[in-house]
């Protein structure tokens, strides 16, 4: 594909040339009625001064038709990622948007540069990218000004970026689970943290706040992957320690290593040692046992996701979404610590 040379004029560049927004470049592009005589001939002459040549793509989105969303994201196959994206695609199916998908590789500038410049046109459509780790804030951060874009985030947001960030309170969720094993009778719980944008997330420190308000000590972090390996090692590090009586693990698939590590150690799961998940996984009710873990609705994310670019490219105010906050879900895996 050829890329496009940045001198090549925008329907922007038309917009700020004529005085007037995007949007009505495109309605004058589509001959709308609702562009006065005036504001035509000021639009039509800045698209001849300019030599500007129309897309497909603004032509679709100032007649209404089906216009385009790119999610840009470094993983598809995780949870939370892929039920994002999934609730992104669901309604964007319902609103008349095609959805592009581009994976960012790593963090790295040159596979962040390549992500930018995929969707850097201005007559591209909008841009939702889920940046749940380093590689997505990173693209968002680079994204040109005048690329329409929000962002699905970890709780809080990403600090010194003014896009519209849509994300749920997993802080508080990582709370509720910390004081639920507290309130059992455990004196601490341990944290296995799964990685994290901003090196130290909502989750843990949600976890950290939980137990400092309590009086409880605060143990080291275990940093895993997203590997289930990592959170295997892990877990076997928990499981050589029996002062170990409760774990808040950073994911469901961290849960689930670590479960495996406490049993091949001959630690029982609730007798011994307490787990609590986070995401809420289609298969954590059928684990032995069943896993209590923190519910978190992110095809709804990915809904609000593509609700606030919508807005954005129909030149809207910025919506101010509310979400179902996260709950926990107690099963089995939780229970009063051993005498």
């Amino acid at each position: 594909m050829t890329r496009r040379s940045s001198s090549t004029p925008s329907i922007r560049d038309v917009a700020a040339a004529a005085g007037v927004s995007y949007q009505t470049v495109s309605r004058v592009l589509n001959d709308s009625p609702r562009v006065n005589a005036d504001t035509r001939r000021h639009v039509l002459d800045a698209i001849g001064r300019l030599g500007y040549r129309p897309s497909r793509a603004a032509r679709a989105l100032g007649s209404g038709r089906s216009s385009t969303v790119t999610v840009i994201v470094a993983n598809t196959t995780l949870y939370g990622y892929a039920a994002t994206l999934q609730g992104i695609e669901e309604a964007a199916r319902s609103a008349g948007f095609a959805v592009g998908v581009r994976v960012v590789e790593s963090d790295g500038p040159v596979d962040v540069q390549h992500a930018v410049e995929h969707v850097s046109d201005p007559d591209a459509g909008g841009v939702v990218v889920i940046a749940y780790d380093t590689a997505g804030a990173e693209v968002l951060r680079a994204l040109p000004a005048k690329v329409p874009a929000v962002a699905a985030t970890e709780a809080g947001g990403l600090a010194g970026v003014t896009r519209s960030m849509v994300f749920l309170d997993e802080r508080q969720a990582a709370v509720d689970a910390t004081r639920h094993l507290l309130d059992l009778g455990h004196r601490t719980v341990h944290h296995v943290a799964i990685p994290s944008e901003s090196g130290t997330s909502a989750r843990q420190s949600g976890w950290r706040a939980a137990l400092e308000a309590a009086g409880a000590a605060v143990p080291d972090v275990l940093a895993a992957g997203w590997d289930v390996r990592s959170a295997y090692q892990a877990g076997a590090r928990l499981a050589a320690d029996q002062d170990v009586t409760a774990v808040l693990c950073g994911n469901d698939d961290t849960a689930l290593a670590v479960r495996r590590a406490l049993y091949d150690a001959g630690r029982d799961v609730p007798g011994d040692v307490s787990i609590i998940g986070f995401d809420d996984v289609p298969g954590a009710a059928y684990w032995t046992p069943a896993l209590t873990t923190v519910r978190m609705d992110f095809t709804a994310l990915g809904r609000a996701c593509l609700a606030a670019i919508a807005a954005e490219l129909a030149g809207e105010p910025r919506q101010v979404i509310a979400l179902a906050p996260p709950s926990l879900v107690i099963r089995e895996s939780t229970g009063r610590p051993p005498a």
